[in-house]
């Protein structure tokens, strides 16, 4: 018998390391090759590492929300096979890396077994006691400020579903009277959560924003967009307000190009960009996320709305790629009904503008002779300050107040 020592793989281009979320083995637990051993997050997407061998697992390599370095020890395996020399697997998992778009297999090498209890150094107990459940189901406990070691599972093995959720979620609140009401829950942030928190804190941190907040009569585009959906093929995707506004941001750009750009502060450079790509801030199960909608420029409305329509379902779903979340030139920003009369939306770093969409409304509006009801909508854009002035930001968003409450304008050449 013989214990493989498997590394963690490279996943993804100038990655030193990435965070241990989930253990989908434990140890004990027998697997097969091409079983997923675990899940580790970069600073985009979750990967799935497979196993190489077929064994029994022996030692577990990190705790849960602990970063990995690449190359380092994963998982031991014990195994009957025969493991090949460790500069085969390594050059096996590079070329995986190159050549694929999923990550490449575990890197792993044959030596004697290291520290094979918890007493020498490998968390084992505690992933033995760790609750089943799927990452989706752990990022929606984790949003939800619920411990699943309190979760009975219904699933395999005692795996934790959506659905044990949602009936420990609706369970009876305890009384007034009950000792637990006065109970303090600590809950570590890890996974796509940390990753959030440490975006927001540097885009915070690094961009002295300046937000404009500009009211909107969305009238005759909300005319126009019902007109488009009760008149659009079955094939089509239904229309909402944002491919309009993706639409209209091109136009816009064009005249400011300016604004769809990347600020390296380091390097003190500005990046403007032909092609408009647009994220799409979109809640998920697991917390924020910005699928990208490429190349704008080149989009039909019908088009737009379709692909904005699939990467947001890929990001809610958790099957989007590396190159669904990254890339984008500029952000728009929308809780749709939710949104509020104005927001101040942070900087998608190293972006210079994001532009938030708020609540729509009827509100009265003068006419010269009297109040008429007006369907309106805010926008609130932020822009970096350092490099666009107050007087660019206010231009831009006065164009694109201008497209929007002419929507005609946004599908003819000037």
């Amino acid at each position: 018998m013989t214990v493989v020592t498997m590394k963690l793989p490279d996943v993804g281009e100038g990655i030193a390391e990435a965070e241990l979320v989930e253990w989908h083995v434990a140890v004990g637990d027998t697997v097969r090759e091409d079983q997923i051993l675990a899940s580790v997050m970069t600073d985009k997407a979750t990967v799935e590492i497979p196993s190489t061998v077929e064994g029994t697992v022996r030692w577990l390599g990190g705790e849960i929300g602990q970063p990995l370095a690449i190359g380092g020890d994963l998982i031991g395996i014990e195994t009957e096979e025969a493991a090949p020399p460790p500069a085969h697997r390594e050059a096996e998992g590079l070329e995986a890396a190159e050549t694929a778009p999923a990550p490449a297999a575990p890197l792993a090498s044959a030596e004697p077994e290291p520290r094979s209890s918890p007493a020498e150094g490998r968390p084992a107990g505690a992933a033995e006691q760790r609750p089943l459940a799927a990452p989706a189901v752990r990022a929606r406990a984790l949003s939800a400020g619920i411990d699943l070691r309190r979760v009975p599972g219904t699933g395999p093995a005692g795996r934790i579903t959506h659905e044990d959720l949602d009936a420990f979620a609706s369970a009876p609140a305890p009384s007034k009277d009950d000792p637990a009401t006065d109970s303090v829950r600590e809950t570590k942030l890890t996974g796509l959560r940390r990753k959030i928190a440490e975006r927001m804190a540097n885009a915070s941190r690094r961009i002295p924003h300046i937000t404009i907040v500009e009211e909107v009569d969305v009238t005759a585009l909300e005319a126009l967009r019902e007109q488009m959906n009760a008149g659009r093929a079955a094939e089509r995707p239904k229309l909402t307000v944002l491919p309009f506004l993706m639409l209209a941001l091109v136009r816009a750009i064009k005249d400011q190009p300016a604004l769809n750009a990347h600020f390296d502060d380091e390097a003190e450079t500005i990046r403007a960009f032909s092609s408009v790509h647009i994220g799409i801030a979109t809640q998920t199960e697991g917390g924020l996320m910005v699928p990208v909608i490429r190349h704008c420029e080149r989009r039909s409305i019908w088009d737009a709305a379709g692909e904005l329509a699939r990467v947001a379902e890929a990001a809610r779903t958790g099957t989007a790629s590396r190159d669904e979340l990254t890339g984008s030139t500029i952000t728009i920003s929308s809780l749709g009904p939710l949104g509020a009369i104005a927001t101040t939306p942070i900087i998608n770093h190293p972006e210079v503008a994001i532009i938030g969409v708020n609540r729509m409304e009827i509100r009265p509006r003068w006419d010269g002779a009297g109040f008429v009801p007006r369907k309106m909508m805010n926008l609130s854009s932020s822009f970096d300050h350092r490099v666009v002035d107050g007087w660019d930001a206010a231009l831009f968003v006065k164009r694109l107040k201008t497209l929007l409450e002419t929507p005609a304008l946004i599908f003819v050449e000037m």
